[in-house]
């Protein structure tokens, strides 16, 4: 087995901003797992709050290739190499060889049946006024997700929703907000329709929302990286987020939709603005989702061959075999 990886930069569309944040460009790692003619790929981007970078996931790759075992699965990847990014595009990888190898999809392999998803259309921090006609510009998504902070966050969503009254919205604070400031903001979601608010709360500060009761769904992303937080988790939150980058591939994803639907949570699944050949592993984890976030592709400015296909409506057809999977 032959693994290889190279670092792929893609520019964003427009700047994209969230709490603290304003990316121009995405860096991915790429891998490539080649055995007996057959050639898997995975993408990363990485956890921009876990300091990863597409740099820091290469080395990481590098120190542990010499210590992986010649014959590699994804259940035994998972078994050797923590939660990271790095171990998301190998395990992607991994599973892409292994549908190769055995001349079947990846459906076939996890015995689904695959649903066409609609995936959200996230617009980053902009001023009010801006964000607001990107709404309207984005008609034809009847679900949006609204990146905020504590400036004017309602601001911002009472003109998103004059702009866009029959639009589904989801609001990630990505940890920018105060547990006061939820408390306060909370009436003013609940009047305007808001399906749920995602990530309020620092990382590791949110204990405040055990025996919390709120009106509007609250869901753990950033408090919720991997298998093992997942029981505090459950205590706080109503919906867990499963991103691939941040609990470390397709492998612990699974566990993860086990586990929450187990909890009776709601699953929703995220990304961290890849290209394409992130967004198809995280397909698998979607058709357990009531919330789809799969836009990323959308918000770059090109994408990888052989790409998703985003129609109208926000509707994403599954991956093709020439992608992934």
């Amino acid at each position: 087995m032959e693994i290889n990886f190279d670092i792929v930069s893609f520019p964003m569309k427009v700047p994209f901003a969230i709490t603290g944040h304003v990316w121009t460009h995405t860096d991915t790692l790429q891998v490539t797992v080649k055995s007996g003619g057959h050639v898997g790929y995975g993408e990363a981007v990485g956890s921009y709050y876990l300091d990863e970078t597409a740099e820091s996931m290469a080395g990481e790759l590098t120190r542990q290739l010499p210590t992986l075992p010649a014959y590699l699965t994804p259940q035994l990847l998972r078994d050797i190499m923590p939660p990271s990014g790095a171990r998301n595009a190998l395990d992607c990888a991994l599973w892409d060889l292994q549908a190769k190898q055995s001349g079947r999809r990846i459906w076939d392999l996890l015995h689904m049946t695959p649903r066409t998803l609609t995936t959200v259309f996230t617009l980053g921090i902009e001023e009010p006024r801006v964000m607001a006609e990107r709404a309207a510009e984005a008609k034809r998504f009847p679900h949006l997700k609204i990146k905020l902070d504590d400036d004017r966050p309602m601001e911002r969503l009472e003109g998103i929703r004059r702009a866009r009254a029959d639009a589904s919205l989801i609001v990630d604070v990505n940890q920018g907000w105060s547990f006061e400031a939820l408390e306060d903001y909370l009436p003013h979601c609940e009047r305007l329709g808001i399906a749920m608010i995602e990530q309020p709360l620092p990382r590791g500060g949110d204990e405040v929302l055990e025996g919390f009761r709120s009106p509007v769904p609250l869901g753990a992303d950033e408090s919720c990286l991997h298998l093992g937080e997942f029981p505090a988790a459950a205590r706080r939150y109503d919906v867990l987020n499963i991103k691939l980058d941040k609990c470390g591939g397709l492998t612990e994803g699974l566990a993860l939709v086990e586990a929450a639907q187990q909890a009776g949570m709601g699953i929703m699944v995220g990304n961290m603005t890849g290209t394409s050949l992130s967004m198809a592993p995280s397909y698998i984890i979607g058709q357990s989702c009531r919330f789809v976030d799969i836009d990323g592709p959308l918000l770059l400015a090109e994408d990888v061959a052989n790409g998703l296909s985003y129609g109208d409506g926000g509707v994403v057809e599954p991956p093709s075999s020439e992608l992934w999977g």
